[in-house]
């Protein structure tokens, strides 16, 4: 354990001399991968994939100027200012238990989830995760608050407002989703269809979102579920942009245990919500069968995700191995869709 925190360790430290995007608009996924690897039993290769990785990273951003509890909102959602937001978190986690600040701050990001495609709350999840389950040191609290940093400065409110109240599970819900016509948009021009989409508001707005704490824990987790195996036969759509409609619900899964509860059925919808807008920007409209994965160890699986490098493959390995953990035995479908990212990924690159 003490190996493998030290990895941990020593490659979010070399990602924090990084910004938390590069080439204009594309994001930092190291973090991610990195916690990801090692949760999974691939601290022995961290390294390795980071001095490859890093090659792309940019130097981070020439901070403007110092945000305080008095002028933060003026602040939200620009990301010129992400170096300051890092600044700002970087105080404030210095003064405050990092459980009080993220339950604080967790009601005033949440609604800005679409931003960057998502990537924001996806790294605050694997802080969270890394936190939770290795412990408080300063490079995973330092961590937690670059992530928050980006998620502030990255903050995006979705075209429409969404308020789901229907009786439709996750996936019944995932499956009547419309997609839209014009393919190859980016996230942004992408949601900006979104309120002229004809059913996509009533389909969103059709799932059950229980008032229940532990019953809204339980939808999450099958929203997760049902956008891991969406993606084993609809990933062709956009091979990466769509795992995000499972990574992103996955990541506000693993921040529950760290939120007081009464948040969070409200994070069940807006995670529902963001997954919706992906998957109807992103899922084919047609299915075609995953390759199989019968025989596959999920250990194999995610270790051929590494062999693989590409982060998003190696982060929704991770998910789809969350996925394959409570699946029913026999069931391979999860570790699939996790195959099935390698293949098509390997084509979009």
């Amino acid at each position: 354990m003490e190996t493998t925190n030290g990895t941990l360790d020593e490659a979010l430290l070399r990602l924090h001399t990084a910004g938390p995007e590069f080439g204009g608009y594309l994001s930092n996924h190291g973090p991610m991968a990195v916690e990801a690897m090692v949760r999974n039993g691939q601290a022995r290769t961290v390294h390795r994939w980071l001095d490859t990785y890093a090659q792309r990273l940019e130097d981070v951003p020439v901070p403007r100027a110092r945000i305080t509890d008095a002028n933060w909102q003026q602040a939200l959602g620009d990301p010129g200012r992400v170096t300051d937001w890092t600044g700002y978190f970087t105080e404030q986690i210095a003064e405050h238990p990092w459980h009080e600040l993220l339950a604080a701050w967790w009601p005033r990001l949440l609604p800005g989830i679409a931003g960057a495609a998502t990537h924001p709350v996806i790294r605050v999840g694997h802080a969270v995760r890394s936190l939770l389950t290795e412990g408080e040191d300063e490079a995973r609290i330092a961590e937690l608050a670059h992530a928050l940093g980006y998620w502030a400065a990255r903050h995006l409110l979705l075209p429409t407002t969404v308020r789901p109240r229907g009786s439709a599970t996750p996936a019944e819900a995932l499956a009547a989703l419309p997609r839209i016509t014009e393919r190859d948009l980016t996230p942004l021009n992408g949601y900006a269809q979104l309120p002229h989409l004809s059913g996509w508001l009533s389909t969103t707005e059709s799932l059950h979102v229980p008032e229940d704490p532990e019953a809204a824990r339980e939808g999450l987790t099958a929203l997760v579920r049902a956008a891991t195996l969406n993606y084993a036969e609809h990933g062709h759509g956009d091979a990466i942009l769509l795992v995000h409609a499972a990574t992103a619900p996955n990541a506000v899964l693993r921040t529950l245990p760290a939120l007081p509860r009464e948040l969070w059925t409200s994070s069940f919808a807006v995670a529902w919500t963001a997954a919706s807008a992906l998957t109807a920007l992103y899922a084919a409209d047609t299915p075609r069968p995953a390759p199989g994965a019968e025989g596959l160890t999920p250990e194999e699986v995610f270790a051929r995700a590494v062999t693989h490098g590409d982060a998003h493959a190696i982060k929704f390995a991770d998910t789809a191995l969350d996925v394959a953990a409570t699946s029913e035995d026999g069931d391979t479908r999860a570790l699939s869709a996790a195959v099935n990212a390698l293949a098509l990924i390997d084509k979009a690159g």
